[in-house]
């Protein structure tokens, strides 16, 4: 059983070493060439100095190159640091700053746009470009070096860790602006990969596309269950919902997952019904599946089994529901994944009752280390949970999500809202999810965002962006009047506003309600105050 994240590429090279473990175009890498490009190039990370839990960052879209580097850095005993490519040299110069790398790997074309990014990274040492190295001067005593001189003595062995050490950083979005750095340890990661690969039931026939960026956990964990089940993973960098469709049928995917934003797309295109036949699962995390986007591809994929799951970084995955149920609870989050248990607590710690509203608590194998550098918001966090069992005091640090959710009387869990996107209005607290679900029930919206700005009567007035659905003809003031049908007065925006082309996203792909908060708050409010 692998205990470190690089022995699930290890025991599957043992398995069956030339089973194709990669593919990426139209090359493919097996698990024996894997393995050992992993091995290789955690010996030239060594070689060049890297330290026990030294930082490796990863900017680089998804190629074979990414994977042995994140695996590579971990086996040599660093954190991999892996960089959304679709951030900018101001975004990855705090990132590296921030958590202090000390080696990158990037391509030649990213690094010709980062010169001015390494100014705050006194103890960055190397880049290792993938192709040939951009004519380009850095500050510092920085040497850029390719990465055919990265591989090493695959026999040289890494700094001793076990599978509580720190093995990456993930960064992602923050209430104050900057992302915050989660750190996972190896146990983190290896138990999410053995506790996904139970309830999807992943063999070695499995066929992945991995078309989520790797620096979110749900994109990463995609490559490390494959790895542990011996599977393959397909690796896209798309630019259009259609080559996704197109790849899902040329590659015979078993496997597809996605956020809701792209399934929204993904569900007004038209799939071959080939697709259903090798298509056996697709799954939903990031946030809520609208109820007309999930009928949309039930119809499109009779055969293949939907699975909706909820989790954040911190904790991995908390829940998700078997297919069996999304007739029964199609509004549901489900139940606790293999390995963890799940609590809905009162503001003062105690269980809420059954439909009682309460922040969901999360304890078990998948808890991170807590955040970077960052004591005050990793105890705001990451709390102890004492329990005593057959006289042995056990005390071990659980997350609060900051999620409010309900339980039924069956144990499902509801999916409320979160503390910090609750709209508080007229004395009620709404949750924009629930807005944002009735817009998209009209089958006129694409896209939509609720949110709340101040009000000096109500507290918060409710603000919507929305944009319209392909072929709909879209009016603020009839998608009004279909709110005021269908919901309470209370819940009815006081102010909407209709935008053409994708609404801003935040680095994992999940519509940026923050963003759009403040960027129109002072014309917001305004409006909802007239």
């Amino acid at each position: 059983m692998a205990d470190l994240v690089h022995d699930l590429i290890a025991q599957s090279a043992q398995k069956d070493p030339e089973r194709p473990a990669l593919k990426y175009r139209d090359a493919v890498l097996t698990y024996r060439e894997l393995h050992g490009g992993v091995t290789s190039f955690a010996s030239g990370m060594l070689q060049a100095g890297l330290s026990r839990a030294d930082r490796v960052g990863v900017y680089a879209e998804k190629r074979f190159e990414t994977i042995i580097a994140m695996f590579g850095a971990a086996r040599a005993g660093g954190a991999f640091v892996p960089i959304n490519p679709l951030l900018k040299a101001d975004q990855v110069s705090y990132i590296l700053a921030d958590c202090d790398v000390r080696v990158l790997v990037t391509t030649a074309e990213r690094l010709a746009g980062l010169s001015s990014a390494f100014s705050n990274c006194p103890n960055l040492t190397h880049i290792v470009c993938i192709g040939p190295p951009p004519a380009i001067e850095l500050s510092g005593n920085i040497r850029v070096v390719p990465w055919t001189s990265m591989q090493g003595n695959s026999g040289d062995a890494g700094h001793r860790v076990i599978d509580h050490d720190m093995a990456a950083i993930l960064y992602t979005s923050g209430s104050t602006g900057r992302p915050k750095g989660i750190v996972l340890s190896h146990r983190n990661i290896v138990a999410g990969a053995n506790s996904v690969a139970e309830y999807l039931e992943l063999t070695p026939d499995d066929r992945l596309l991995a078309v989520l960026p790797l620096s979110f956990d749900y994109g990463m964990n995609q490559v490390t269950a494959m790895c542990l089940v011996g599977g393959l993973t397909v690796l896209m960098n798309y630019l259009f919902p259609r080559d996704i469709v197109t790849l899902v049928e040329k590659e015979k995917i078993t496997g597809l997952a996605a956020v809701p934003p792209l399934w929204i797309q993904l569900s007004q295109l038209s799939w071959p019904s080939s697709i259903s036949e090798h298509l056996r699962y697709f799954t939903n995390s990031g946030g809520h599946l609208p109820k007309e986007t999930l009928r949309a591809l039930r119809a499109a994929l009779p055969k293949t089994k939907p699975f909706l799951m909820y989790g954040l970084t911190e904790s991995f995955r908390s829940t998700y529901l078997p297919p069996a149920e999304i007739d029964r609870r199609p509004d549901s989050i489900g139940k606790a994944i293999p390995n963890a248990e799940i609590f809905v607590v009162r503001p003062d710690g105690t269980p809420c009752g059954p439909q009682e509203p309460g922040e969901l608590v999360h304890r078990g194998a998948h808890v991170s280390l807590g955040y970077w550098n960052d004591p005050g918001r990793t105890a705001e966090r990451f709390k102890p949970l004492t329990n005593q069992e057959r006289g042995i005091p056990l005390t071990e640090l659980a997350v609060w999500s900051g999620d409010l959710v309900k339980m039924d009387e069956d144990g499902y869990l509801y999916f409320v809202g979160r503390n910090d996107e609750m709209i508080k209005t007229s004395g009620y607290r709404v949750s924009p999810t629930e807005i944002e679900e009735m817009l998209f029930s009209t089958r006129l919206v694409e896209e939509a965002a609720a949110f709340g700005v101040p009000h000096p009567v109500l507290g918060q007035a409710i603000a919507v962006i929305a944009t319209p659905a392909n072929g709909a003809t879209l009016d603020a003031e009839a998608l009004k009047s279909k709110c005021q049908e269908r919901l309470p007065s209370y819940m009815v925006p006081g102010h909407i506003e209709i935008a053409f082309g994708p609404l801003p996203r935040n680095a994992n792909g999940k519509i940026d309600r923050r963003r759009l908060a403040t960027e129109r708050q002072d014309l917001f409010t305004k409006a909802t105050h007239g």
